[in-house]
């Protein structure tokens, strides 16, 4: 148990004149800082992590209060896309039917702000690799 920090101690002091027998100041880090995108990009929200844009106040307001903001920063979709779901919202989900202007606000921040992304969807598997379809009327 003893012979511990004599160790320590040892590999401490070996590290220490190993790094200064090169002689020298230290090298400069040669690593370039990041660039960060965000910086030229809208903030988030820190409470909801919406893109801090144009009429993003206007989907906090009405969108938050029913459904995790998670629910939208995670969907893309068309301005046609975000319209179609809100016939269903209503039907289903008892969403409030909104003013023309706020409606076209809401729509108009989701697409822009979260649109489609291709990087999202892997590839479609061609044909070629799909098994036989049991289903197929085909013979």
């Amino acid at each position: 148990m003893t012979r511990l920090p004599l160790i320590a101690a040892a590999i401490a002091a070996t590290v220490l004149l190993g790094a200064c027998s090169k002689g020298g100041p230290a090298p400069e880090p040669t690593a370039t800082p990041e660039t960060r995108p965000e910086a030229t990009e809208p903030a988030l929200d820190p409470a909801t992590g919406l893109v801090m844009a144009q009429d993003w106040e206007i989907v906090r307001a009405n969108c938050i209060p029913c459904h995790s903001a998670k629910l939208i920063t995670q969907q893309r979709g068309t301005a046609e896309q975000w319209q179609a779901m809100n016939p269903w919202k209503q039907a289903k989900q008892n969403l409030r039917t909104f003013e023309h202007k706020t409606d076209t606000r809401i729509i108009a921040y989701l697409a822009t702000n979260y649109p489609p992304d291709a990087a999202r969807r892997r590839a479609a598997i061609p044909a070629a690799l799909m098994p036989p379809n049991p289903y197929s009327s085909t013979e």
